[in-house]
This record gives C-alpha cells, structure tokens and sequence, in this order.
C-alpha cells in the first residue's frame, strides 16, 4: 500500500507544487530533451572559481551545451545564436554539495513527527526541501536516511531525474539500519502501542545482509548503519555505545560492495568508529571523537569524516532546556577540539550538515562553521567538491568547472577564498545546464 500511495503523491507534485509555492511557479520548466541538447549559453562573471588550483580566474566564463560545460576559463568562445548571460560582479564556481541532508525531516520532534505524518505527506515535504536545498546552491547531495518513511527517498530521486520535479542531484539510502534498542528505536513510548522504529531493524550478520539486499532491491544507492548511540557527557569526557562490531560491519562493507555500492555509518565515538574504519566504510558522519588508531585508518583508506557542525549549533539554541542547552554547547566545544586533532592528524573531510532538523535552505552555515573551527575557506571548498564529488560517486562529473563536466554551476557575491560566507548568499544557480534561480545583478 505505501508504493501505490507514494505513486498518487508523486502524480500530484508538480500540480501541488505550482499552486501552493510562488518560487517554483516562477522557475522555468524543464525543458524536454531536444530543446535541452541544442541550448548554447554562455555565462560570464567577474570572477570564477578553480577549485583544483585554489585560484580565482578574472574574469570567468563558462561556455554550456545542453547538460554540459564545453569551456571555461578567463575566455570561452560564443557560438552564434548562443544566450549570454552577464551575472556582473560576481564568483562563478561548481554547485554545492551537501554529503549529509534528511529530506524527509524538518524542525520538531524527530520522534514525534515520523509516528504522527503519514508516507505521502512525508514524500511531499521532502519534494519541497529538495526544492529549497537547490535553490540555495546545493546541486548534489546525500540523503541519509528517510528516517522511518522507507524507500520513499528512490522515488524523490526519480521524480528529480525525470525532471517532473525540482531538486538536486541524490544518493540515496532507503531506510537506515539499526539494532533492537538503538540509536534509531522507538524508545520512551508505551510499548504496547508497538511504536515503529525511524530505521530498519538488523540484529546480527544474517540479518544485515538480508537487509541490504532489500535496500537495494528497493533503489537504494549506498547504505546508511546507525553505528553508535546514545552520547552523553560524563566526567567531562564524551561516552556512546557501539552498535555493530567490526565483523558485523565488515559483512555490510562486502555485501554492498559486491554490487559495487557503499556503506556510510553514523558514529560519533569509540570504539564504533574504530570498527568502522576497520570495516572500511566510504564516511564517518559526525566523527565528534576518533582514536589516533582511527584517524590513520582513515587516512590510510581515504574515510572521510563528515562533521556536521550546524546540527550541533541549532542544538544548542534549541534544547529544550537551559540544562540541555548546556550540555549541548558542552558536546559541541569538545567536537571542535577534537575537529583540530583531526585536521592535524590529515583525516580526509566532506562537508554535510544534517539539515532536515533545522530549515532546509540554511545549510551554507556548514561552511562557516568549518572555517571558524578551524579550516581554511580553500580547505573547506576542496573538502566540499572535490572530496564530496568523490564521496557521491560522481568524481569527474561535478564538483570543478571543466569541460565533460555537468553543468552544476552557482554564482555567488564576492570571492569565496576571502568570505566563505559568500555561500549564505547564492543569487544564480543552474544544474545541468538548466537555470533554476537567476537574481538580478544589483
């Protein structure tokens, strides 16, 4: 019954979409393949981003055919009949990656919301976060986890990739995994109301393969393991449980893998992330704690940490009370000191944010937070495109302004080598060679 409800959502999202939100009426339609391969632009800007050099290039144009960028550079050619377009003082540079998003949640309760809106209300709200999360220059993110609507995430991905629907490019994961009685459980309610869980039970190796299988089966892209939890804060020292132990994830690693896929782990602390790193997953989100042990591992096997920063802030400003709120800044000071270690250590980093508790569109504070804690507006952007692109599986295809490369481009005020902030502040964004935002030069 959820497949045929998700269907009937998905028929009804662009109808929905136009009626009920301005910003998507004003954005021009898709447009349908034959027109989209013979369309010539030419975009041109003050300044332009080379990210594989860690230079700005004055000026910058970019020459785009259909879905695909031809050239760029200071100059490009202008084919006659080709569309110019001027976006004045501004940074041309790669669309923004987002390697840890939860489209299917929002500001609330986590636990509340999953048992109280159905798949279908679910699978819209996650269509207009898509929506948002493009708008402000994000053109390729990780979905990690629908959190209890499962494999709803495909058809999103699907809706956006037939051009039915605005969003990013996604990866996606299905439903992630969890043990009886973890971090993802339906714990605190009355048990004989037989809560649903926000994430696929798995309680030995059997059954995570048997689990991933279906995950896949159902269109996941990669697999997402929730590895530890709960955290606290004793003594002043960070404590979480694992949830898997190497074997166990090792199994996951090699089940995935046999149909070239990935697997990517919450975990917070040891000894899960250790197990982790052992097993050889692609990420480490949220990595607040590695050992020396974990960090070589993971520089060795190119692990990236993924910090998420901004979920930890927007924890802090809204706990629900002061006594939280303390704690939380107390976790989150801890997680910077050890970000340092990390970036002493050369751990490889992505940028993700866990957006979906806090406002879809607001994201770009990531990057703000990574400068302030310690990385270099270049270090950041490199992590972002370069290690992101990597991290998705579309190395070579986004994250630089090349030629062969799609058409994933954003323009922002500025240059984003001197004010990362930049980023907050995206007046032009085009995702395969079609423009969905286009704010006039001031």
């Amino acid at each position: 019954m959820t497949k045929l409800f998700i269907s009937v959502s998905l028929c009804l999202f662009p109808a929905f979409l136009a009626t009920t939100t301005p910003t998507f009426a004003q954005t021009p339609p898709t447009a349908q393949p034959s027109t989209l391969q013979s369309r010539v632009i030419v975009l041109h800007a003050a300044r332009l981003l080379d990210i594989k050099n860690g230079r700005i290039v004055k000026p910058g144009e970019i020459l785009v055919e259909g879905e695909r960028i031809v050239e760029a550079g200071e100059r490009v050619r202008h084919p006659p009949g080709a569309q110019a377009i001027d976006l004045g003082d501004r940074t041309l540079m790669p669309g923004l990656i987002d390697a840890h998003v939860h489209l299917f949640l929002h500001p609330g309760a986590e636990d509340l919301q999953t048992v109280q809106e159905s798949v279908p209300q679910r699978t819209i709200m996650a269509v207009l976060a898509a929506r948002d999360d493009l708008m402000t220059g994000f053109t390729a993110e990780r979905d990690m986890g629908t959190e209890g609507a499962g494999s709803a995430d495909s058809a999103v991905r699907n809706a956006i990739n037939a051009g039915s629907v605005l969003g990013p490019r996604l990866r996606v994961s299905g439903n992630a995994v969890n043990i009886l009685g973890g971090h993802e459980d339906a714990i605190g309610f009355n048990p004989d109301q037989h809560v649903l869980p926000n994430a696929t039970y798995a309680n030995n190796t059997n059954e995570l393969v048997a689990v991933i299988r279906r995950q896949f089966k159902e269109g996941a892209d990669f697999i997402k393991i929730y590895e530890t939890g709960h955290d606290e804060l004793r003594d002043g020292k960070h404590h979480t449980y694992f949830q898997y132990t190497e074997e166990e994830l090792s199994a996951a690693v090699k089940e995935a893998a046999r149909l070239g896929r990935r697997v990517a782990v919450h975990a917070t602390g040891e000894p899960g992330t250790l197990y982790a790193a052992q097993a050889g997953v692609a990420s480490i989100d949220h990595a607040d704690e590695l050992s020396e042990e974990t960090m070589r591992l993971m520089r060795e096997k190119r692990i990236y940490a993924v910090p998420t920063f901004t979920i930890f802030e927007y924890f802090i400003s809204h706990g629900a009370t002061p006594e939280r709120s303390a704690q939380e800044r107390k976790l989150y000071d801890l997680k910077v000191g050890e970000f340092k270690k990390q970036l002493a250590a050369g751990v490889p980093m992505a940028v993700g944010s866990d957006v979906g508790p806090f406002p879809h569109g607001t994201q770009p504070r990531e990057f703000v937070l990574m400068v302030n804690n310690g990385m270099s507006p270049l270090a950041v952007l490199q992590a972002d495109l370069l290690n992101g692109s990597k991290l998705l599986d579309w190395d070579g295809q986004i994250g630089a302004l090349e030629p062969g490369y799609f058409a994933d481009i954003i323009a922002v005020p500025g240059n984003p080598l001197e004010d990362i902030s930049v980023l907050e502040h995206v007046a032009f964004v085009m995702k395969g060679g079609e423009i969905a935002r286009n704010l006039a030069p001031h």
